[in-house]
């Protein structure tokens, strides 16, 4: 990992922020660049990508890009990255958001630029995410495998891919999200790259993103993209020796929650789907990086 100047840490982080959509949630949408316009500080330079869809009218000074399709979540936040130049070089760091998300405090910027300056090897913040009418955290929200205290922050081994910030160093270090995973497990792929890189990732219960709680299998393509993502993840990251073990324990966790018939084949189908169909370079990460997985608690086995 690179070292920052003296006087680069000093500077108070610029800060961009990335929204990707379909077009579908007008309001919401709307309601989300409200509450990004309203943090204290610096104004948020603001990049809203129609993933796939015409985008509705926005705000005077909010970016753009319409893509003619949709390139799924980790593809269109990578043009979104790019509109802030190459690798976001034009700020320090990038919120990601989902465009169905709001801000409910106006002090969510400020607390990230001061959490990435006051810690050089900070490279990626996580979100609480929490339901704007019972205030609840969902378990499958807090990224760690110790999640009952979703008020407790801690280091952690990934994120949360529509609530959080990420230090654009990071992605001019070691890329930005792979686009061929479409949706599933694209954020554990960059936290993981980030992690052998020498970076850490913060989920911080302070910053918060107010989301309606929701079932990620309301997606059609859930079971089979999580499966197949799940083999990618361990083919492009994990050590050669890992790779059947962590697949492993998922097949029988898979297999120990009893899914539905159609779930399960869906499952099996993407799984194998994993193995036969190219994963993208492989960059198994060291077995240093391994044991600091293991110590902040979710070795790369479950």
């Amino acid at each position: 990992m690179t070292q920052q100047s003296p006087e680069r840490s000093a500077r108070t982080p610029r800060l961009g922020a990335v929204i990707l959509t379909m077009g579908n949630r007008p309001e919401e949408l709307r309601a989300l660049l409200e509450s990004v316009a309203k943090q204290d500080g610096d104004r948020i330079e603001v990049v809203v990508v129609g993933n796939g869809a015409p985008l509705p009218e926005l705000p005077e000074g909010v970016r753009t890009v319409e893509l003619p399709e949709n390139l799924g979540i980790p593809g269109g936040r990578n043009v979104g990255i790019e509109a802030f130049g190459p690798s976001g070089s034009e700020v320090d760091a990038l919120l990601f958001l989902d465009d169905d998300g709001l801000l409910p405090g106006t002090d969510t910027a400020e607390l990230v630029r001061a959490a990435f300056a006051g810690d050089p090897e900070l490279g990626i913040i996580s979100f609480r995410i929490a339901d704007p009418d019972t205030g609840e955290t969902q378990r499958r929200h807090v990224p760690r495998l110790r999640a009952a205290d979703p008020m407790r922050s801690s280091r952690v081994t990934t994120f949360l891919g529509g609530a959080n910030a990420v230090r654009t160093k990071v992605i001019a270090e070691v890329g930005g999200l792979p686009d061929e995973f479409f949706y599933a497990h694209e954020e554990t792929d960059l936290a993981w790259r980030a992690l052998d890189a020498g970076w850490a990732i913060d989920y911080r219960a302070d910053m918060v993103l107010h989301h309606p709680t929701t079932a990620p299998s309301r997606h059609a393509v859930y079971h089979r993209m999580v499966a197949r993502n799940r083999v990618w993840l361990a083919r492009r990251n994990l050590p050669a020796l890992l790779v059947p073990v962590y697949l492993g324990v998922w097949l029988l966790l898979t297999l120990a929650r009893r899914p539905s018939r159609p779930a399960l084949r869906a499952w099996l189908g993407g799984f194998k789907e994993g193995w036969t169909t190219p994963c993208g370079a492989r960059r198994p990460m060291r077995w240093r990086t391994v044991w600091r997985l293991t110590r902040l608690g979710r070795p790369p086995v479950i």
